[in-house]
């Protein structure tokens, strides 16, 4: 399959290595069509919907994807580094992150003179501190795991901080910059509590906050002393949720908004079609469903290789995507170097019904709760798969609605049957440790095997792409043979801007960069 019929969103231009692509690590490949030529523009307001409301701009808290905080963190705390279309790290406001024993140890050097927002220094002390409050368990990171593969950190000056890690990891500059210890904030802002921290963030971003009003908008005003001058070239940011995926588009359509971060391969779909600037990233994984195996009906194999094996994935396109979503039907995509063509699992309802038969024998009719996010691709798809298993005996599913800021917390409770959540990635490490690792908190299917877990961890730490190779070949077999999940589509990562909106720009999970936009007027 070549780069362009991999794009569901054929009228999109495509770059040759675009941003989280598949160069070296694997990944789909993003798409773009341009907004206005020119020099940048200073000056003026964006308009940008967002997917979810924060409970709190604590930077350790909020997530650093497309789907929850990830502009928000960028605006308000810039970024150490961002990766390139060639999946290679490039440094902002650190100078380097380098190791020289293959990933045990890890020097990072800031640029110097770094201020936060109320002119106090961002040093070497203030990253350690936001890295070692990542890691602490009482601050509900989501990224708790990334931040605790560090053993150990140590102030070497005012700029530079050496870190050990628990085990070496050679690509761990991927974990830094796609979770929240991208973002640095203020050590003494931080340890004023929430309410004060909420109330006054101290970032050293191209914007700050001027007001938020919870569950309306959050606005924004340039920072005047960002590091990286003339930008940001926008004077105020004004973010604002919409769920509705026809309402974003809508929204932006009219005139209502300038940028919409969007995971609708709808939209997508329509943006492209009708001309719009998109960017758009595809990349290994996908969205799926975790179904959790530690305790009843999933902790039984058969439940989850009932359910797997009834469900219908273009259906399940149709009814949620309009038949437009990337169907994911294998771990990695055809770019990647760890492809492999094998399925993880194949439609067959024959024996679905013969095992869903099997466990109403035994005492042990199948049913479950399906958690769901509010977005409107979500509730498709939880409907859909209520409604697919309904023409099955044996089986009874309801469905739970949360929103998408309680998954923070979901994660701590692990209080569902079965979840939509997602692995997306381009280099396998470190999203794939953190997902599917026995004891990893982000494991929310709760695997905990042996044989997937070593595979992992060579993968991880082996420096030879033939090592790896072989070791993700055992971590898909693994996934194949438990069942700990199904995965449904490839993750739509995109934004889309009016034509009059220039410097659409991405970088690790879907992360927006809000200093890179500007409107011509």
């Amino acid at each position: 399959m070549t780069r362009g019929t991999r794009l569901l969103v054929t009228a999109v231009a495509c770059c040759a290595a675009l941003l989280l692509g598949a160069c070296g690590g694997g990944g789909g490949d993003p798409a773009t069509s341009t907004g206005p030529s020119g020099e940048p523009v200073a000056g003026g307001e964006g308009r940008i919907l967002t997917l979810s409301d924060p409970r709190t701009l604590d930077p350790a808290v909020l997530g650093n994807s497309y789907a929850s905080g990830a502009l928000l963190g960028n605006a308000l705390y810039g970024t150490l580094m961002t990766n390139d279309a060639a999946d290679r790290v490039r440094y902002s406001m650190a100078e380097s992150f380098t190791t020289a024993d293959n990933g045990r140890t890890f020097t990072l050097k800031l640029r110097p003179n770094l201020v936060f927002s109320d002119g106090t220094a961002l040093d070497a002390e203030a990253v350690k501190f936001n890295w070692d409050r990542t890691k602490d368990p009482a601050v509900g990171s989501a990224h708790r795991s990334e931040a605790a593969t560090i053993a150990s950190s140590e102030v070497v000056d005012d700029v530079t901080l050496k870190v050990t890690l628990v085990t070496p990891v050679p690509r761990y500059a991927l974990s830094v910059l796609a979770s929240s210890m991208n973002w640095i904030a203020s050590p003494a802002a931080l340890r004023k509590g929430q309410q004060a921290f909420d109330a006054k963030p101290i970032g050293a971003g191209p914007f700050t906050l001027e007001s938020w009003t919870r569950q309306a908008d959050i606005r924004l005003v340039r920072n005047p002393r960002y590091w990286d001058a003339p930008r940001p070239y926008l004077d105020r940011l004004t973010l604002r949720t919409a769920l509705d995926g026809n309402q974003r588009y809508n929204t932006l359509l009219t005139g209502g908004a300038d940028v919409a971060i969007d995971s609708s391969w709808i939209n997508l779909d329509k943006a492209a079609k009708a001309g719009l600037p998109t960017n758009i990233m595809q990349l290994n994984g996908g969205v799926f469903a975790a179904l959790n195996m530690r305790r009843a009906p999933f902790d039984d194999i058969r439940a989850r290789q009932a359910v797997a094996a009834a469900l219908d994935p273009e259906a399940l396109n149709l009814a949620a995507y309009n038949g437009t979503a990337r169907l994911a039907d294998t771990l990695f995509t055809d770019a990647s170097p760890f492809y492999s063509e094998k399925p993880l699992r194949r439609t067959d309802k024959a024996t679905a019904q013969r095992l869903l038969d099997e466990l109403a024998a035994d005492g042990k009719p199948l049913s479950f709760t399906f958690t769901s996010s509010s977005s409107s691709e979500n509730r498709a798809l939880a409907e859909n798969i209520q409604a697919q298993l309904s023409a099955f005996n044996n089986v009874k599913v309801q469905i739970r609605t949360i929103e998408l800021a309680e998954f923070v917390q979901l994660r701590r409770t692990l209080d569902f049957d079965a979840v939509i959540t997602s692995a997306l990635f381009q280099d396998p490490e470190p999203r794939l440790s953190t997902v599917f690792a026995g004891g990893s908190a982000a494991n929310m299917p709760g695997i905990d095997d042996p044989a997937l877990n070593e595979a992992l961890q060579t993968g991880r730490t082996a420096t030879s792409e033939e090592e790896r190779r072989a070791a993700y070949d055992t971590v898909q077999e693994r996934l194949t043979a438990l069942t700990p999940l199904f995965f449904i589509a490839r993750g739509a990562l995109g934004a889309i801007s009016s034509r009059n909106v220039g410097g659409l720009a991405q970088y690790g999970l879907g992360s927006l960069l809000p200093e890179k936009l500007w409107i011509q007027r």
